[in-house]
């Protein structure tokens, strides 16, 4: 059974009806047992209710560059975890089995198996496999924000960071209350107006993501932005150079890193061919060339030269991986290019741990 919780952020109606006010599609539950889009918040009698508060549906140790993280205390390990449910439905979603799931109208069964994870355990074996971090991920945290608050609050205390990877849909007053608990973010900014509503089914779109980008920065969270690039939806120049743009204009051309990732068929989104290593090329060409970023990345195709950092004043290589392993560090301790002495933009120093090959997953 579910552990059930009364959630937060949510109000009743003159009518009765319960507003949900977590994120910007305020479901209405109109009825007892009724569900949310997310599927884990249920009406129960006169409350809304999360269902899946310390439960879990499987955990990791995971170096923090698969979030991915370039930036934030490179080569740690994190320990990482999900739940299910989704406050979107993208048709393309690598984790739809989990991300997919949702209870039932009425009922309280898991659609998939759950297994008990409170917030001490989790501290408990983050601090056990030697991880500075804990991870909320897998599907989207912000269904289960009740269970990352709890736990980020706990680690907190503990001298353990906090990392979000989200699709950044949420309200700005339970964003303001969790920033205070999350040191770093990776947030997906997946299109344009019509991506969000067609591929996501999520309206408004992009500018709901950017405006948590923004705060979040805002609040001192070290931010990085992951595009993933599917062939005729978002794989535009047009694109491309949209979300450069605002990217050095809001922040600057080093605080904030930019992700430019490969697509792979998944879920309802087979008809698609997977993302060319050229398309990503182009991409990275574009922000870096035509807008100044210096931090531009590619992923999910390995070799590319898109997966090392490179000195911005020298262009030496500083950091060279492949997929999710440093291979080459030449910063100094105070990441300072080993080089020619430019100072990187890096939050926290090199932390390599290998301990990520633990995983416990349930599905």
């Amino acid at each position: 059974m579910p552990a059930i919780k009364t959630a937060m952020y949510w109000r009743r109606l003159e009518d009765g009806t319960i507003e949900c006010l977590l994120c910007p599609r305020h479901c209405k539950f109109r009825e007892h047992g009724d569900v949310g889009v997310c599927g884990v918040r249920m009406r129960l009698g006169n409350e809304l209710k999360t269902l899946v508060y310390g439960k879990t549906s499987g955990w990791a140790i995971d170096p923090v560059e698969k979030k991915p993280l370039f930036h934030f205390f490179p080569g740690h390990s994190t320990f990482s975890l999900g739940t299910i449910g989704c406050n979107f439905l993208c048709r393309h979603c690598q984790n739809w089995f989990i991300s997919q799931a949702r209870f039932k109208r009425g009922s309280l069964k898991p659609p998939i198996r759950l297994e008990d994870l409170p917030p001490e355990e989790i501290v408990k074996l983050a601090r056990a496999h030697n991880c500075i971090s804990i991870s909320y991920t897998y599907n989207e945290p912000v269904v289960f924000y009740e269970y990352m608050l709890d736990t980020a609050k706990l680690a907190r205390k503990h001298g353990i960071m906090n990392i979000m990877v989200t699709n950044g849909y949420i309200e700005e007053e339970p964003l303001s209350e969790l920033a205070k608990y999350i040191d770093a973010a990776n947030v997906d900014l997946k299109g344009d107006k019509r991506f969000y509503k067609e591929v996501c089914r999520a309206d408004p779109g992009p500018e709901v993501v950017m405006r948590t980008i923004e705060e979040l920065h805002r609040r001192g969270v070290h931010v990085e932005v992951t595009c993933l690039i599917i062939p005729g939806w978002n794989d535009t120049d047009e694109f491309f150079r949209s979300v450069a743009k605002w990217v050095y204009e809001t922040f600057g051309p080093d605080a904030v890193p930019l992700h430019f990732t490969a697509f792979y068929p998944a879920y309802q989104m087979q008809d698609r061919d997977p993302t060319p290593p050229q398309t990503l090329i182009r991409a990275r060409e574009i922000a870096m060339k035509e807008f100044g970023l210096h931090y531009v990345y590619t992923g999910n195709i390995p070799w590319l030269e898109g997966e090392h950092t490179y000195c911005p004043e020298c262009g030496r290589v500083v950091i060279r991986r492949y997929g999710f392993y440093i291979e080459e560090w030449n910063l100094d301790e105070h990441n300072r290019c080993k080089f020619c002495g430019a100072q990187i933009r890096i939050t926290g120093r090199y932390s390599p741990n290998r301990s990520w090959v633990v995983f416990h997953m349930l599905y």
